[in-house]
C-alpha cells in the first residue's frame, strides 16, 4: 500500500495599498490607544486615586451650588411677599383713613390733634417690613458671595481633571487646585463701595424714603 503524504500548499494573497493602509492605521490605533493618558491614569495607582477624589469634590461642588441657588431663590421671594405686604398694607391703611375723616367730619378737630397716632402705627409698621427685608438682603448677598466662590473653586478643579487627563501619568501629583481668590486677583476689577452697597440695598433704602414720605400723610388726610 503506498504511503500517502499530506501536500501543503502555500498560497500568497496579494495585498494592495489599500488594505495595507488599513491595516498600519488599525495597528496606530491600537498603540496610541496603550500610549492614551487615560490607560497611563490606569495603570498608575496615585494618579487614578487623585482623579477620582477629585472628581467626588467636583460632584461635591457642583451640589453646593444647586443648595446655593436653590436658597437664593427661596430669598427673592421671601422678599417679593414683603415688599408685596408693605404696599398692601399702606393701601388698606390709607383707605381705612381717608374713609373714616370723611365720617367724621364733626369730630374733626379731635382726630386732626391725634393725627400722630395713626402715622405711628404706619412708621412702626414699615420700619419692622423694612427690617425684615434687609435683613433678607443681607442673607441673600452672603450666599450670593459664597456662590461665587463655589463656582472659583469649582472651576479651578475642572481645570486641573482635564489637565490630568491630557497629561496622564506626566502630571505632577503634588499640584492642587488654584485658590479661586488668586484667581480672581490676577483680573483687576475697580469697585466702589458705596456705589455697591446702594446697589445691593436698593429695595430697603427705597422702603425707608416710602415710609418718610407716608408719615404726613395722616396729618394731611385728618387736617386738610
Amino acid at each position: 500500500m503506498a504511503e500517502m503524504k499530506d501536500a501543503h500548499v502555500v498560497v500568497e494573497i496579494a495585498v494592495d495599498a489599500e488594505h495595507q493602509q488599513k491595516i498600519m492605521s488599525a495597528m496606530n490605533t491600537i498603540s496610541a490607544m496603550q500610549e492614551h493618558p487615560l490607560k497611563e491614569i490606569s495603570n498608575s495607582p496615585g494618579h487614578l486615586l487623585l482623579l477620582k477624589l477629585w472628581q467626588r469634590e467636583e460632584d461635591l461642588h457642583g451640589r453646593k451650588i444647586a443648595s446655593k441657588e436653590t436658597r437664593m431663590h427661596s430669598i427673592k421671594n421671601d422678599i417679593f411677599q414683603l415688599c408685596c405686604f408693605f404696599l398692601m398694607f399702606h393701601a388698606f391703611f390709607l383707605t381705612i383713613l381717608f374713609t373714616s375723616s370723611l365720617e367724621h367730619d364733626e369730630n374733626q378737630n379731635n382726630m386732626c390733634h391725634k393725627w400722630w397716632v395713626p402715622s405711628i402705627l404706619s412708621i412702626c409698621t414699615s420700619l419692622v417690613i423694612a427690617f425684615l427685608v434687609q435683613l433678607k438682603l443681607f442673607r441673600y448677598w452672603k450666599a450670593c458671595g459664597q456662590l461665587q466662590r463655589e463656582k472659583n473653586d469649582n472651576r479651578a478643579l475642572t481645570r486641573c481633571i482635564q489637565e490630568l487627563r491630557m497629561k496622564g501619568a506626566s502630571f505632577d501629583l503634588m499640584k492642587e487646585p488654584q485658590n479661586g481668590r488668586r484667581m480672581k486677583s490676577s483680573s483687576v476689577e475697580i469697585k466702589w463701595r458705596p456705589i455697591t452697597w446702594f446697589s445691593q440695598y436698593l429695595v430697603t433704602i427705597c422702603l425707608v424714603c416710602l415710609t418718610g414720605l407716608l408719615f404726613p400723610v395722616s396729618r394731611f388726610m385728618l387736617c386738610a
